[in-house]
């Protein structure tokens, strides 16, 4: 049995925000006690969560732990270790591995993997399309049947509209879930930055924003063609909002994510041709900074996910055109999300819905993304007021594509609990469960 005692329970799937103690016992949450108060006649672990939150294990539905094939970058061991540090109880991983998850037999090592050596729970996203080649649908009911929470081809968008259709029309049968890249790759063409005038001024080949923007509106038509449930990743333009916006206006069953960084960066970070700018889609202009705040804090968009993207430093270290896209953020999603805190425009719980309650929503994950009795026993412990600088040195990832080194950051994850095992602990007298 381990008490989580007198931290301040912010759990928006029940309606909870207030001072009390959590009891976990078998992997379960047993129950919730008002003030610091402990069970008549306990016996067992207690972590003192004075002055913390106390949250639902956060959920990151937007990640590559580059496992099987590419373990050099990452793989499930490190990937959910930096998960955990983080605050991540949850993450759900991309199919664009080597080979391929388009595969039960690749499904099963991925979630057997991940019960083995996993520090956070690991679900599988299996690829929409064999290969990821956008040419012959994969085999949903036997994918999910080996444990493929979703379906999407991320890193490459399906360009086929007929495929997607089919696709759709397909998993709408069976509930399940298509995650789209939302990229016109004719637009978007051989750009490595957004098309703005810091690109044209340091001569790097431009990203039009209706690359991004065509595609959600292709996806959106087509949801509301069959039917089928689109979730668009990684919103970064002010018209992708707009256009998630109108979906949900029209009560059409499309749901979409940001990343941190893009709420957090601009294109300006282009200066100085630094690698670690670069991603796909690119970090966009400020008024789509502004749209993608404004589309969290309205509810427009559902979720914060990281597109954790780890790379070897030597596919960054190179001419910026010819380098990889994306960075880590696993260990910075936390911190970077609670700068939304600031000017009161957004509460606690709000954070809690984009990075805990909706992605368990968004992926039907039972029993994830709420601290109500029954659920399972997977917390994070956070000090919202703690300072810490993040340093190369200190990453937990295999990679160190990240913008963010030297950045002093806000608030973090001072214990992080799956299924009722301490898998992360920055709190003395609190040790990591073996």
């Amino acid at each position: 049995m381990l008490l989580i005692k007198g931290g301040r329970v912010i759990d928006p799937a029940s309606g909870r925000d207030e001072t009390g103690s959590v009891v976990l016992e078998n992997g379960k949450v047993k129950d919730f006690l008002p003030g610091d108060q402990a069970p008549k006649g306990f016996q067992g672990r207690t972590i003192d969560a004075a002055g913390k939150w106390v949250l639902p294990g956060l959920i990151d539905m937007h990640v590559h732990l580059r496992d099987p094939g590419y373990e050099w970058k990452e793989d499930i061991r490190s990937g959910t270790r930096a998960a955990a540090a983080g605050g991540f109880t949850s993450v759900a991983c991309m199919a664009n591995t080597k080979p391929v998850n388009d595969h039960p037999e690749i499904t099963r090592y991925i979630r057997e993997k991940g019960e083995r050596e996993g520090f956070a729970n690991v679900f599988p996203v299996a690829a929409v399309t064999r290969g990821l080649e956008g040419k012959e649908m994969a085999d949903y009911a036997e994918l999910a049947e080996a444990g493929a929470v979703a379906f999407s081809d991320d890193g490459k968008p399906v360009a086929s509209s007929l495929l997607l259709r089919r696709a759709l029309e397909y998993a709408k049968a069976f509930d399940f879930l298509i995650l789209s890249h939302a990229e016109d790759r004719e637009l978007s063409g051989e750009g490595a930055a957004h098309e703005g005038w810091t690109a044209h001024r340091l001569g790097i080949p431009g990203i039009p924003a209706a690359a991004e923007e065509v595609a959600i509106a292709r996806d959106i038509l087509l949801a509301k063609q069959t039917g089928g449930k689109v979730h668009i990743q990684h919103i970064s333009t002010k018209m992708g909002v707009a256009l998630l916006r109108m979906a949900k206006k029209t009560g059409l069953p499309v749901t979409g994510e940001t990343a941190p960084h893009y709420f957090t960066l601009t294109d300006a970070l282009l200066e100085g041709y630094d690698t670690n700018a670069k991603m796909n889609p690119p970090l966009r202009g400020e008024e789509d900074r502004m749209a993608v705040l404004e589309g969290l804090n309205d509810g427009t968009i559902d979720a914060i996910a990281t597109d954790h993207a780890p790379h070897e430093d030597y596919v960054k270290r190179c001419e910026f055109i010819a380098a990889a896209n994306g960075i880590i953020g696993l260990e910075t999603a936390l911190p970077l999300s609670l700068t939304l805190l600031s000017g009161g425009k957004m509460t606690p719980a709000r954070i809690v819905e984009l990075l805990s309650a909706n992605p368990a929503g968004i992926l039907k994950l039972a029993g994830k993304g709420s601290l109500r009795k029954g659920a399972d026993a997977d917390v994070a412990v956070v000090d919202p007021e703690m300072e810490w600088e993040y340093r190369r040195q200190d990453i937990l990832s295999k990679s160190r594509n990240t913008p963010f080194l030297g950045w002093k950051l806000k608030g973090r994850a001072v214990a992080t609990i799956r299924g009722g095992r301490v898998t992360h602990s920055l709190l003395p007298g609190v040790a990591v469960d073996g």
